[in-house]
Formats: structure tokens, sequence, C-alpha cells
């Protein structure tokens, strides 16, 4: 189970945070991943984290002439030196619509974080937001595939810009949004300086126009080739950008001005070709990321450290498992401060391997995701992208040799006594050795694994540590066992003097609700506290309350995000989206056969949900009907039946969202098959699975396109006409549908895929 908008982690006790403590060996090393090649970074920050996105080289091949580009993966730190990898955020291989993503944007407002991505170059840029950094990423425009900058069905042009990739997004103080993008040459701008800065007309939902809308041009004394960005400053906007290599090793340049449409002046130079000790670290191209965090200001970018084996770095083998690849096509990403004068004008980057300075002690008591850690070697990674869920993302030993991954300037308090890591373990013997110093140095404990059977099925593993007390400068998880690929590690966290223990999920008020018996759904159980899986009783995908409008912008349930709606006949759950989940403790008075009734309401056509019990599934996906009346129609419940077996006494109900944009009411389950139900809606006949029917001799359908679009109404007197009709093209709208479309029974809510006429 994965915890909402904070990932893997929840902090319920904090360890007290002794900067002074931290000595001058708590340094992050660049760049921040030494386990897979990234590159193109962005960077946002809020009050809690550091918040960096990139693209990534791992599909390139050795001999590689070009880049190959196809996922976004995201980090987040608090202290600027321990970075926690979510691995695959977004990935193009797995979003219809999307060829590569390049270099990207993230920016970070009221809890919500959005990206603008570039697909496959000339195919536009995209949009799209979460309210954690690790997802679930959803489409910002709110049209489908659409997207923001050209491409298909883009709501604005590229503008003549010959390369509409590289986008940056910057939000002002007011919540205003602004994206920028351009570079390249074309007949319509034919010199290289050609960048757009575009207005939109809102950052918390869909963009509604083109807002303001300016070019830049000819600002520096450089040619402007790509990665443009923009950021704010006591009062003053920097427009950077990096400069093309056509005229020497690239730079990031900027421009300063006091509005953030222009015009900007040019000023000189933020990051030059990264080089240390005389020798390029890089190679022939630059993108960057700036942001404030907690004081300080830094910037991402990127270099060939891990490919050049710079400093001695391991040098990873490209993704075709050659040992030695093209250094220029497989890059890696590194972070490092940045200073203002006090005329505002920025002093050029100095490029360490140290990176910044840790700002706070990290607390160990927390549960963190696997691949949390200031230093790497010897570990692979690998991350389960599924569109419109939370990342997962796993840490791979390769064991048999020196493999580890180190957390620094870690605040202990009194004393920690335990560790716990969630980890699968294929084979007998594999261990993981608590050492602090060096990856050979004070052994504080050792946890040996359970053999879980598999790489896929994991288990919670716990062993004593001792002597470690204070703040520690270095942390050593050191992974041990006889071969490789036998050993995925989930999550880990300390117990100790800092860890409250662990509580699990209760009933809302305290009381189980009784079967038979009627469910309110709005009463879902109280989360646990705690570490490990189990601990949470909802899975909401947007941290933001849609009902508490309803309900004097109160939430019913403050803190959970889960949307609420207050009505004549109480509180209902709504806005609802696929693999959102609530739990409800329930108390089965007996074992045996029952009906389930749920009372629902929908303006879609394939609204659905299933029921589990301590997760097995005890349904089917549910499909709910469409409102007979209006598109918008959500006051227009209907009731909807299933038979099920239960188990006797106490267990966890699950209800989970198969298809979007539904709300319910309440469950009600009767003791036995097809019985009748003791909780019917007012005013309503009931036949057969207790849905409202339409009692003419014929009934209407709807025809939906496959992104849920009316196209169409008419009368058939059951489906097989309907549909027979549709195919034929002889009802009005099917003559202009193409493809598959969704023909939905209004009365029953049965639905048919058809493909049109054409």
């Amino acid at each position: 189970m994965i915890l909402r908008n904070v990932g893997f982690g929840r902090s319920w006790a904090k360890a007290a945070c002794l900067v002074a403590g931290l000595s001058v060996y708590g340094l992050a090393d660049n760049p921040i991943s030494t386990y897979h090649y990234l590159a193109d970074p962005g960077a946002a920050a809020d009050d809690e984290y550091f918040y960096i996105i990139t693209d990534s080289d791992d599909p390139a091949p050795a001999n590689a002439t070009g880049y190959s580009i196809k996922a976004l993966y995201g980090f987040r730190s608090k202290d600027m030196q321990n970075w926690t990898d979510f691995g695959i955020i977004y990935d193009a291989r797995k979003v219809n619509g999307i060829n590569d993503i390049w270099a990207s944007g993230i920016a970070v407002h009221d809890g919500t974080l959005y990206i603008v991505f570039p697909d496959g170059g000339g195919g536009g840029v995209g949009y799209i937001k979460a309210p954690s950094i690790e997802g679930p990423w959803t489409n910002a425009v709110g049209r489908g595939s659409d997207k923001l900058v050209g491409g298909r069905n883009g709501l604005i042009g590229c503008d003549g810009v010959a390369w509409c990739f590289d986008p940056g997004i910057f939000i002002d103080d007011d919540g205003t949004t602004y994206v920028t993008w351009g570079g390249g040459e074309s007949d319509g701008r034919p010199n290289t300086d050609n960048f757009d800065i575009v207005k939109l007309n809102d950052a918390k939902d869909a963009p509604v126009g083109n807002g303001s809308h300016v070019k830049v041009n000819n600002l520096p004394t450089r040619k402007m080739l790509e990665a443009s960005y923009i950021h704010k400053h006591k009062g003053n906007y920097y427009f950077s950008y990096s400069t093309g290599w056509q005229q020497g090793a690239p730079t990031i340049d900027y421009g300063m001005s006091s509005n953030v449409m222009g015009p900007y002046t040019w000023k000189g130079t933020i990051l030059g070709d990264p080089s240390m000790n005389g020798r390029s670290i890089n190679g022939n191209n630059n993108h960057h990321g700036i942001a404030e965090f907690k004081g300080h200001s830094y910037v991402v970018y990127h270099d060939r450290r891990i490919a050049k084996g710079h400093n001695g770095l391991e040098i990873i083998p490209a993704d075709d498992g050659q040992p030695k690849p093209n250094e220029g096509y497989h890059r890696s990403v590194s972070v490092d401060e940045m200073f203002y004068n006090s005329d505002g004008t920025i002093q050029t980057v100095k490029v360490t391997d140290e990176g910044p300075k840790q700002i706070e002690n990290f607390d160990p008591y927390d549960w963190y995701p696997a691949l949390t850690s200031s230093k790497q070697k010897g570990i692979r990674s690998r991350s389960n992208f599924t569109l419109g869920k939370v990342a997962e993302h796993y840490l791979l030993p390769l064991s048999t040799k020196e493999s580890w991954i180190r957390v620094s300037g870690v605040d202990f308090g009194t004393a920690a006594t335990g560790f716990t890591v969630e980890a699968a373990s294929a084979a007998d013997g594999n261990k993981i050795e608590i050492r602090t110093g060096s990856a050979t140095g004070t052994l504080a404990g050792t946890c040996s694994l359970k053999n879980t059977g598999s790489k896929t099925s994991f288990a919670e593993n716990k062993c004593d540590v001792e002597g470690l007390k204070g703040v520690v400068n270095y942390v050593f998880l050191v992974f041990k066992g006889s071969q490789d690929s036998t050993m995925v590690v989930k999550a880990w966290g300390f117990e100790g003097s800092g860890t409250t223990p662990p509580e699990p999920q209760k009933p809302f008020g305290g009381t189980a609700w009784a079967i038979p018996g009627k469910i309110e759904m709005e009463n879902f159980d109280e989360p646990g506290t705690g570490r490990g899986a189990g601990m949470d009783s909802y899975s909401d995908n947007d941290g933001d309350d849609h009902g508490a409008e309803s309900n004097g912008g109160k939430s019913y349930r403050e803190g959970t995000g889960v949307d609420i709606y207050k009505k004549a006949t109480g509180y209902v759950v709504g806005y609802n989206q696929t693999d959102e989940w609530l739990e409800y403790t329930v108390k089965i008075a007996s074992a045996g056969d029952y009906t389930m009734y749920a009372a629902v309401a929908s303006a879609n056509a394939t609204s659905g949900f299933k029921l589990s019990i301590d997760g097995d599934d005890i349904t089917e996906s549910i499909a709910v009907p469409q409102a007979t009346s209006g598109e918008d129609n959500y006051d227009d419940y209907n009731k909807v039946s299933a038979n099920v077996k239960l188990p006797a006494g106490e267990h966890i109900l699950r209800f989970t969202v198969t298809g979007d944009w539904m709300d319910i009411d309440y469950i009600n389950f009767v003791a036995g098959a097809d019985a009748l139900d003791t909780d019917p809606l007012e005013g309503t006949e009931k036949i057969g699975r207790n849905v409202k029917l339409n009692m003419a001799s014929a009934a209407k359908f709807d025809v939906f396109d496959m992104n849920g679009k009316k196209i169409a109404s008419f009368e058939a007197r059951d489906m097989a006409e309907a549909a027979k009709l549709w195919r034929t093209g002889s009802v009005e709208g099917a003559e202009r549908a193409r493809g598959l479309n969704l023909i939905r029974n209004r009365s029953n809510g049965m639905v048919t895929k058809v493909r049109a006429a054409r």
C-alpha cells in the first residue's frame, strides 16, 4: 500500500533537528544518482521538499549517435544531500499519443505539482499535474490526450518555432502560470534566437486560452539555442537558456527583467561548460533548472561524470549491455548552490564534486522508499509505471560485489533500537548489514531477509541495532548475498527513541459496520499510524477535496482529500476516479449468501466499481448507470445490486473505483441471495437487478466516443437492434463517427462496443 501524497513516508515522529551536529564531511556527492543515466533536469521547491525531474538516457545503446528518451524520473530531498528516487513517474511507452519525452519543466503551487514535457520534439508540449512527485500524473489540459502547445489538438500553436520543445513552467506568487518553449530555426523565424512565453489563464485547472504571448529574440551576445527557463528572485525575473554549441561549449546564460513577459536584458553566464581540474565533464549540450529552497538557491544540470568515470565513478554499462557507452549520449544529473550579487545579477556557479551542503539532519524514524540515499554503489533499480497510479520503484542490489547505499547526516537522537526493511528475496542467505563510517565500518546490526519465493512477493524483516545515537555522519546499508538478482528492496526505516508504536486502522466512530446492514460511504475507516504496508484506509488520486464547497468550505474528513459532498439526503462520496479506494471495518453476523445494493449516480457512460473482502474480490466490476437526464446530472440516483458470499466475523471491506466519475451514497447488504432491498430508493420501480428502468416499449440509447464524449442518442427495442442501427449507419450521427464507439442503454446501464459505419 502506498500512502497518499507522501509516497511511502508519513512523518509520525520527528527526530530533533541538530543542524549544528553536521560535520564538514556531511556533504552530498554529485551526481545525485550513480546507477542510471539521467539528463535534462528541471527543478521546483515548496516549503518541505526540493524536487528534481529528469529524463532518461538508459534506453540508449553503447554506440548511440542519437538520443532515445522515453521516460521522466522524479526525485525529492528535504536536506539537499539525501535524495529519494521515485523512478519512472511518466513513461511515453505506456501513454497513448506520446512518442518520446525530452527535456521537461516542473513547478509546484498550493500542494499540486505541474510538469510540461515535449512530445518527441515536433509533437508539441504536454501538460500534466499530480498531488505529489510520485503521481499519479493526469492531463492538466483536460481534454483526453490533447496538448498544451502544438501537436495534435494543441491549445496554443508553436508560433513558427522549429524546435517546439524544452519547455519551462513558472508559477508566479499570485498563482499565474507561464510556459516558455522554443529553439531552432525555421522559414518563419530564420535565426536560432527563437523562444516564446505564454501566459495561461488558469494554473489549477485546464488552460482555456492563449492569454498573453510574447517572443524573446536576440537577447544574448551568443546564440540562444534551447532549454528556456524562468525563475524569480527578490522581485526580479530571470530568463535563462542554453547557448549553441556552434560557438564553442554551450553555457547557461540569462537575462533580467522587472516584468515576467520582458523585455529581458542579457546579463551573463550562470553555468559555464562544467569542467573540473581543467577537464570537461560535460559535452555538447546542457539543460538546467533553478529553485529557491529554505533560504538557498540551487541550479541542477547534467554532465557526463558517470560515462567518463570521473573521480572514480563506476561506469554504468549501456542499455544493450556494453560496458563503455558513448559519453555524448549517456548523461548524469548534478546540483550545486547558486549565489546572487547585491544588484541581483547571478554569480557564475562553481561546479563541484561535493554538491551543496546538507541543510538539515536526516530523520531515520520515518518510512522511506528504498532508493533514499546520498550515494550508491553496485546497485540497479526497477520501475513499474502504470498510467493513473502512483509510481513504484525498487532497489536491486548486485549483492555478489560491493553493493550499498549511504545516508548522510542522520540524527538518531537518544538511540535507535531496530531496523525494518520491506523486501523480496528469491534465495536463502540474503541480508542487509547496517554500518557506520564506511561500507566496511562499524557493524550496528544485520537484518536477514525472509525467502519470499520470488522477487515480486514482499515481506517485512526486522532486526536489532546498537551504537546508533546522536548525529552519525554516514550510515551504510550494505547488501550481501551469494548471487545477484535475487533481492528486491521496497522500503526501510529505523525504530527507536523517535518512533511512535504503530496502530492499525480503526472503524470510523469506533464501531464496525454491521452486516446485514447499511454502510454510509463517507464514514470510511480512520487510517492507521506507523510504517509498512496496511496502514492507510483510503487512496485518493487528487489531494483537493472538491466537495468542501458544498459544506461551507470545510471538508467532512479533514486531511484526507476524499471528495465528500453535502446533499439534501446527507453526505455522498463523489468525484471518484479509477483505482481510488475506501476501506470499512465490517462485522458480518454469519457466513453465507447476501445481496448487495449500492445507491450510485453518474453522468458518465463508463463508471463502475468493485468490492473485496480482506483483499479478495467478492464482485466483478459493476457498471453504474448513466443519468437519464442531463450529461451533468449527479442527483439522479440508481440502485445496482449483486449477489455476494461473505465470511463471518470482522473483516476489511474495500470499495474500489473501476470507471471514472461516479458518486456513491451508501451500500446496503441484505441476507440471502436475490433478496429484496430493505432500503429502496423512494418513488422508483425496481426490476431484476434493482436498476431504475424506462418502462416504455422502446429504450433510449446513448453513444459515446472512446474518450467518454456523448456523440448521439436514439431509440431501439433492445441492445442488439441498437448495435445494428449504429453499425449500419441507420441513425443520425453514425455517419460522422469513426472507429470504436460505446453504446449504453439508459435504462439498465448495459454497455457494448460497436464499430461505426464509414
